[in-house]
């Protein structure tokens, strides 16, 4: 199943560090299917707050995405990007072709763990 790592930058940075982690990220996801959906964006927040930028990255599963995490090319310049930048970063797995939210309303009125 489709699974995604999802960044949330509190800051954003113009150090060189962050350009040399940006010019080499892309050669860490390749092995793992890893693709960029949106990086950077500030998002359009229509409820709540949201400060900073999104970083949201897709891969195969998720299994693919903790391998990229902790791979030994990204744990290299992961530095190159946390000493200059906060953020929050998780990975989360899609839900399977035809899901629908009824179907998890049903389950809670059933009483069945969700």
């Amino acid at each position: 199943m489709t699974a995604y790592a999802l960044g949330h930058l509190h800051t954003t940075s113009a150090h060189p560090d962050i350009a040399e982690y940006l010019d080499r990220i892309q050669a860490t996801l390749d092995p793992h299917g890893g693709r960029f959906l949106v990086h950077g964006a500030p998002p359009q927040v229509l409820e709540g707050e949201w400060p900073g930028v999104l970083v949201l990255l897709e891969f195969p599963d998720a299994a693919a995405a903790r391998a990229w995490y902790s791979s030994p090319g990204y744990r290299a310049i992961l530095p190159l990007r946390t000493r200059h930048l906060r953020a929050d970063v998780l990975v989360v797995e899609g839900v399977a072709p035809g899901y629908e939210a009824a179907h998890l309303a049903a389950a809670m009125r059933a009483g069945a763990p969700t």
